[in-house]
């Protein structure tokens, strides 16, 4: 066990603020379970702890399996996952899945293994790695929109429509942190701002028709896009059951009021569903009241902070931009998560990262901490220019010659 901490590797503020936010992960998890047992007759409260502390163990097993692989090697990686991600997109709108209540086509069944993998959650994070790679290549090179339309536009289009169908809001958060990423590695900014317009027009579109006419696009899902919209601007005009699950948030967090109510003390977790995951942070305000909260936050920023850090200190423009990349999206959806609990936000369906109980989005958020850590790596982080090594080829950049 002391050989594994002697070769940790990279930030240990990192390391320290996800075993913080793991750790404590346990407490609400346990607490909120109840719901689970007790209303949904799903397992034991002690069955649902020991299988969340698996996940995370799994999890810190892959943030040590990756913060050991050099930086460069995931431009490889991300050529050879691309195609496989697209391919599990695809197949993950064939297949059918209900978990916690919720029939959907976002999940896949592991072979062998039986557990419901998010194939989202792993796109987001090849997407970003595979952007990063882009604008690394053509850092302090002019081009031109057409050359960038098949390396950078035709992935990250594809990524966002084959998620979109089953989940706008993954798809809207992906698209933004791409559009982030370009601008801050250095994309032309009149083509990112025709990209923005002729988003902006896409976008208009689409709700038109998600509000005018929900029936032409298939299955249920325009339909939960319209309630949730309309719930967050017009609450007044908004169904009952639409309104019920932020009433109750909103009740756990008038109940906390600045100090809570204790550890488990928590009432309104067994009436809001979904309290183990998206409304996590209301039970969390309930029992640890405003002061924990606001610590919760604090370590999220905390967490940005550092990884602005290891982004600002990386050696190379490709493990600066991939550390934003990959690192960003983690804090962005704990902010989305809390400001949809406080009602800043209309309800997303994203869990808050390593605190809510989930699946494999554990797993994949681990994923992402590991090539931050990677990249934070003074050792490991060497200088990557090619040398007149083929970058489309992976089995040349794998090689480790850069």
């Amino acid at each position: 066990m002391l050989s594994v901490f002697k070769n940790l590797k990279g930030d240990k503020a990192i390391w320290g603020l996800v075993a913080l936010l793991a750790l404590f992960s346990f407490l609400p998890v346990y607490s909120a379970s109840t719901n689970l047992v007790y209303v949904n007759d799903d397992g034991t409260t002690v069955g649902h702890l020991v299988k969340h502390a698996v996940l995370l163990f799994l999890g810190f097993g892959i943030i040590y399996a990756v913060h050991r692989i050099p930086t460069h090697y995931f431009k490889g990686l991300s050529i050879i996952a691309l195609p496989i991600v697209l391919i599990l997109l695809a197949y993950t709108l064939t297949v059918e899945t209900k978990i916690g209540g919720v029939t959907a086509n976002r999940w896949i069944k592991i072979p062998f293994v039986g557990v419901n993998f998010q194939t989202s959650t792993l796109a987001s994070v090849v997407l970003m790695i595979w952007v990063a790679r882009y604008l690394t290549k053509i850092k302090d090179t002019v081009i031109t929109f057409k050359e960038s339309i098949l390396p950078l536009w035709l992935p990250t289009v594809l990524v966002v429509l084959l998620i979109l169908p089953e989940n706008f809001s993954t798809a809207a958060i992906i698209s933004f942190l791409v559009l982030v990423l370009c601008f801050l590695g250095g994309y032309p900014l009149k083509y990112l701002f025709s990209i923005v317009g002729a988003g902006l027009v896409l976008a208009s579109m689409f709700l038109f028709v998600v509000f005018k006419t929900p029936e032409v696009i298939p299955g249920q899902r325009a339909t939960t896009w319209k309630s949730r919209i309309e719930t967050f601007w017009s609450p007044e005009k908004a169904d009952k059951d639409d309104l019920h699950q932020l009433t109750l948030a909103k009740i756990a967090i008038a109940e906390g009021g600045v100090l809570g109510k204790g550890a488990g003390k928590s009432v309104i977790k067994n009436m809001l569903s979904q309290s183990t995951s998206d409304f996590i942070f209301a039970i969390i305000i309930e029992e640890y009241g405003l002061l924990g909260g606001g610590a919760l936050l604090f370590f999220y920023l905390l967490l940005l902070f550092r990884i602005v850090v290891v982004a600002n200190s990386a050696k190379t423009i490709f493990s600066k931009l991939l550390v934003i990349g990959v690192g960003l999206p983690i804090v962005f959806q704990a902010f989305i998560n809390m400001a949809v609990v406080v009602q800043l936000f209309p309800v997303t369906g994203q869990p808050l990262p390593l605190i809510s109980m989930g699946g494999t989005s554990i797993w994949m958020t681990c994923m992402a901490i590991g090539i931050v850590l990677s990249a934070s790596n003074k050792k490991e982080n060497l200088e990557e220019e090619s040398h007149g090594i083929d970058e489309t080829n992976p089995l040349e950049v794998l090689s480790g010659q850069l």
